[in-house]
């Protein structure tokens, strides 16, 4: 076998071993448990990059941004259990990588809080803590493979509001075109779908003592606005990082340009560790909303002072 077929065949074990873990929108067919030529392709080339150069495989993923502010969801806004397991799974793919391919692979956790922060209704301040928080926990974790990248970095001197304004001045599109697309594409209605949810569900448990049909309006139009931040982001991390394979949080089509990647056993393929807690039953970790935890008698513990988790009596 020559340096390239050994190259391909490296490359596309490496995404087999990513792909074990995709987050999809639908789970039809044979390429869920057997990835097809189809679903390597848009990543193979850039993953055979790596191998060839001898380098770690990168890859970028946009991700946690702060906690939901709704106590509905999430014991409280500093990261907790959720984030932790997410974290240690996130290295934990990175080593098995490293186990095929010996200079192992990084994720750069691209943190879009400042992104959103003012659309979903917590301070920049808030975002700098959960930060913080993050990065305090893959140190103590030893999460050698993970590193960051926030539009932090960007500015020295800017306000944050500055830097919102110049994010969408530089990359976003007209509101009007995501419209559209959320209009004839089944794949957009999917997403412009779950990001209303989630904006609606963390507005009706801030209790605002607004109307669901105000907040629902409300959340609409917001949706939108999230999806242009997104993209918007999503092409200022490519400019960034041109050659880095690109990981999401949101489900993805099968045969798609980003790898979905779950991060947390759930059976809601949309929910997050910063839009949930973790409920500990019978040495099973899994993500729920806190209410469906509380509604369920499950015991909050405590680690360090700080709320962690739930607990489920067997």
């Amino acid at each position: 076998m020559n340096a390239r077929s050994s190259s391909d065949c490296l490359a596309a074990e490496i995404l087999r071993i990513v792909f074990r873990h995709r987050r999809l929108r639908h789970t039809a067919g044979d390429c869920v448990a057997d990835p097809c030529p189809t679903c390597l392709a848009p990543h193979l080339e850039r993953v055979k990059r790596f191998v060839l150069a001898g380098e770690p495989v990168h890859f970028v993923l946009p991700a946690f941004p702060v906690k939901s502010p709704s106590r509905r969801k999430t014991i409280g806004p500093l990261p907790d259990l959720a984030e932790e397991l997410a974290l240690q799974f996130l290295q934990s793919v990175c080593d098995e990588v490293g186990a095929v391919h010996r200079p192992g692979a990084r994720i750069t956790i691209c943190s879009d809080g400042r992104v959103f922060s003012d659309i979903v209704g917590v301070t920049d301040e808030a975002v700098t803590r959960y930060g913080a928080e993050i990065a305090s926990i893959v140190a103590a974790l030893g999460g050698r493979s993970l590193d960051f990248f926030s539009l932090d970095d960007l500015f020295e001197k800017a306000d944050f509001e500055t830097m919102r304004l110049d994010l969408v001045e530089r990359y976003a599109e007209p509101l009007a075109a995501i419209r559209e697309r959320t209009r004839t594409e089944d794949a957009h209605r999917s997403l412009f779908c779950g990001v209303l949810r989630f904006l609606l569900e963390d507005r009706m448990g801030q209790g605002t003592g607004k109307t669901r049909s105000r907040l629902q309006k409300e959340a609409k139009a917001d949706a939108y606005r999230m999806i242009q931040r997104s993209n918007a982001w999503s092409r200022l991390v490519a400019d960034h990082f041109p050659h880095a394979v690109r990981l999401s949080i949101h489900p993805q089509e099968i045969h798609s340009e980003k790898i979905g990647i779950r991060l947390g056993e759930t059976p809601d393929a949309w929910l997050t560790p910063w839009h949930s807690a973790v409920l500990r039953s019978q040495e099973r970790f899994r993500l729920v909303h806190r209410e469906e935890a509380e509604a369920l008698g499950a015991r909050l513990v405590y680690r360090s002072g700080h709320p962690s988790h739930y607990e489920l009596a067997a």
